[in-house]
């Protein structure tokens, strides 16, 4: 999976519209090889984006859990945390 596709589900406040079209973007970019379509490919990949943002959409409203949702600062603290220790700079 691509690492700028993040979870979107279980979240406190949920994903927003932006934040799924987002997700699908990546998606779209990854699966067609373009960072930005040409002129021939635009309306087939914003197309694409267009549907994968309404599938998307349409899983993380249907998906249930009873798993308390997840505080997203909180979880931005631990990403900060693993990628710090990831990409420690060495003595």
């Amino acid at each position: 999976m691509c690492r700028n596709i993040r979870t979107l589900f279980n979240f406190a406040p949920p994903a927003t519209d932006e934040e799924v079209r987002a997700a699908a973007l990546q998606f779209v970019r990854k699966v067609s090889g373009f960072n930005s379509p040409s002129k021939a490919n635009r309306a087939a990949f914003e197309r694409a984006l267009d549907d994968i943002t309404a599938a998307s959409r349409t899983l993380v409203d249907s998906l249930v859990t009873t798993a308390e949702p997840r505080d997203r600062e909180v979880e931005r603290a631990r990403a900060r945390e693993r990628s710090a220790s990831r990409y420690r700079p060495l003595a």
